[in-house]
């Protein structure tokens, strides 16, 4: 179910609050798919790993939240990525395993 983007952005950084580390060790993405993205783009243990995800009403708020964490948090990322049907947002802990 859609999330407005606020909510997005107060659950992604709640549970980066609450897994640990910094900003920086964390990555921040949008998706069509996040599974996908996550468990086989990026190689996020899906049982060990530290991984959340949401849905956002529309591309532009998944990009706004994206936006929000690449530039006022500091997380890893990169913008532009997706479409008009990219309405994910996802984060994950980086690890040795993990692939940006």
């Amino acid at each position: 179910m859609p999330l407005t983007k606020e909510r997005i952005i107060q659950e992604i950084d709640s549970y980066i609050q609450k897994e640990g580390g910094y900003y920086y060790d964390w990555y921040v993405g949008i998706a069509k798919d996040p599974k996908t993205r996550l468990f086989s783009d990026h190689n996020v243990s899906e049982i060990n790993g530290k991984w959340i995800f949401g849905e956002t009403f529309s591309d532009a708020s998944a990009r706004e939240v994206e936006s929000f964490f690449l530039e006022k948090k500091g997380t890893r990322g990169g913008p532009g990525g997706g479409d008009t049907s990219t309405c994910f947002v996802y984060a994950y802990r980086i690890t040795s395993y993990t692939r940006e």
